[in-house]
């Protein structure tokens, strides 16, 4: 074993137990180990970043970490929101000049759009709402314009898909006497 590899077991070993009640204490153990593995991954990225003492520097870690994932469940939740809004009907404000209005398949188009992946949901907003070339776009995602044409195709064929299968049904919810009784 490496003199860097002693170094990070021994961190790892002596402060996981405080990052993870940190974490937990923040945000809840459902999110407290995916937070502590990215931290102790940033710790070995970083290793000889990491002061002595160690905790402090993991700590501030695990709350960077956690925030970015707030922040980025947060954005997953408000998109979800606007796409369930959009195929329910609730937009509100003026929607006479809104071209999508004329296009007979919008809500399925949109309800389908909500049931896909992240991933695919980003890729075909790029190229059909941003209007964005396949190679401008493969910037955007961080590859190649021949890997985003394949991941443009697979999405658009999972788009197809999900606009065939009937929407999902929506839970029901009891009403307060079934509740109590």
């Amino acid at each position: 074993m490496t003199d860097d590899e002693h170094r990070f077991t021994g961190m790892y070993d002596e402060c996981r137990q405080r990052v993870w009640a940190y974490v937990v204490s923040r945000a809840g153990r459902q999110v407290a180990d995916e937070v502590v593995s990215e931290t102790f991954a940033i710790a070995w990225r970083r290793l000889e970043d990491v002061p002595e003492p160690a905790l402090p520097w993991l700590l501030g870690v695990a709350r960077n970490v956690l925030r970015d994932n707030i922040r980025a469940q947060a954005r997953r939740e408000a998109l979800g929101a606007e796409l369930r809004a959009w195929t329910e009907g609730d937009v509100t404000g003026d929607v006479t000049g809104d071209v999508a209005d004329k296009v007979a398949e919008r809500i399925s188009v949109l309800r389908a759009l909500a049931e896909l992946p992240e991933d695919d949901r980003e890729i075909l907003v790029l190229v059909a709402w941003q209007g964005l070339s396949p190679r401008d776009a493969a910037r955007v995602i961080g590859c190649s314009s021949a890997a985003f044409r394949v991941r443009l195709h697979r999405a658009r064929k999972r788009l197809g898909q999900a606009m065939e299968s009937p929407p999902p049904p929506r839970p029901r919810v009891p009403s307060l006497k079934e509740e109590w009784s």
